[in-house]
């Protein structure tokens, strides 16, 4: 039975169970004000109507019963009866405020889930020679959308990407994220070099970040053979080569995130590792790799990503997902976004 099933019939059994007990008890002991219990249950997820007709029941219900317990015309009789009443009209006032706010969250939904086709949009499934797939998952309960960034984008230098993760939480979070893409998808048409594409996202959010604010990004641009790599401050990617062989490509020397860059730390400089036919890239933010279990031991990423051994990436990449999951058993506590890009020419 669902759960929604569940709290509809609810009211009615918890009367029940009370009118069973209060005859059984005899009419020593008086069970009527727990007949209050139905009507506050029903204003939990029933309509105000039907919270009405709880109370109603409660009240036709306690009449038999203080008859057979000899209270009709004591005025502990009329007392439960004005508890019953008092308790079905504040449950009827309570209902009709969580409806109001039901329907003003499912507005908000439909409102974040329209910036989220704005901000985030759906990565192509094919680019080129590239087929590519996409896994998101928000660690805000009631949110599609948080600090993790992506992007996928054919220009006439080649097909790019960008993966990212805003430092924080929350609608700021959100607003960072939305001027590194707006930067990114702007510039990567224009830059020919990935070092210059990186400076001009570093210009753009340094108009726009604070006190120790940063983006951990990591750029990457696809050409015959290989793969072109820019980390700022970010994981690196893992690569799955077609003869089985799988490592994670470091890059040269650690650079400092987006937004660091005025503290005089060095730039990051690209890098190339090889990416023929039949070879997978993983791109992924740290939600992934620091997601913990239930006895605080990290994700091993690099152990599992031999789920993603299959021809269609996204049905590999919703696997490693459901891994990663059942490796936390319950809530992600952090964004966690993945791309997988696989190179198979047709």
């Amino acid at each position: 039975m669902k759960s929604q099933d569940i709290l509809r019939w609810l009211p009615y059994a918890v009367m029940a169970v009370v009118a069973v007990v209060d005859v059984l008890a005899g009419p020593r002991l008086g069970f009527l004000p727990l007949l209050t219990l139905g009507p506050t249950f029903a204003s939990v997820s029933g309509t105000v109507g039907r919270t009405a007709m709880a109370g109603g029941i409660a009240l036709a219900i306690c009449v038999p019963l203080a008859s057979y317990n000899n209270l009709l015309g004591r005025p502990q009789n009329y007392l439960t009866i004005a508890t019953i009443g008092a308790v079905t009209g504040a449950s009827m006032l309570a209902g009709r405020l969580r409806i109001r706010r039901e329907h003003e969250l499912a507005n908000v939904r439909r409102v974040a889930e329209a910036a989220q086709r704005v901000l985030l949009r759906p990565v192509p499934r094919r680019a080129g020679d590239l087929r590519i797939a996409l896994s998101y998952t928000s660690a805000a309960a009631e949110s599609q959308i948080g600090g993790d960034l992506y992007e996928v984008v054919t220009t006439p230098t080649g097909v790019r990407l960008l993966i990212g993760d805003v430092q924080g939480k929350g609608l700021e979070a959100v607003e960072t994220a939305a001027w590194a893409l707006g930067a990114f998808r702007e510039a990567a048409y224009e830059e020919e070099e990935l070092t210059r594409l990186c400076e001009r996202l570093e210009t753009s959010l340094a108009r726009h970040l604070g006190g120790e604010q940063f983006v951990t990004a990591l750029l990457a641009e696809v050409h015959d053979d290989e793969i072109t790599l820019l980390a700022c401050g970010h994981p690196p990617p893992i690569v799955l080569k077609h003869d089985g062989r799988v490592f994670s490509a470091l890059p040269p020397e650690e650079a400092p995130p987006l937004g660091l860059g005025p503290l005089g730390a060095p730039r990051p400089k690209p890098y190339s590792v090889p990416f023929e036919e039949g070879d997978q890239i993983l791109l992924y933010t740290d939600g992934v790799i620091e997601a913990r279990d239930g006895k605080g031991r990290f994700y091993p990423l690099e152990e599992r990503v031999g789920v993603l051994a299959q021809d269609d990436p996204q049905d590999a990449l919703d696997g490693l997902r459901d891994d990663l999951l059942r490796h936390v058993g319950g809530p992600i506590l952090d964004d966690a976004a993945m791309l997988l890009v696989l190179r198979h020419r047709d």
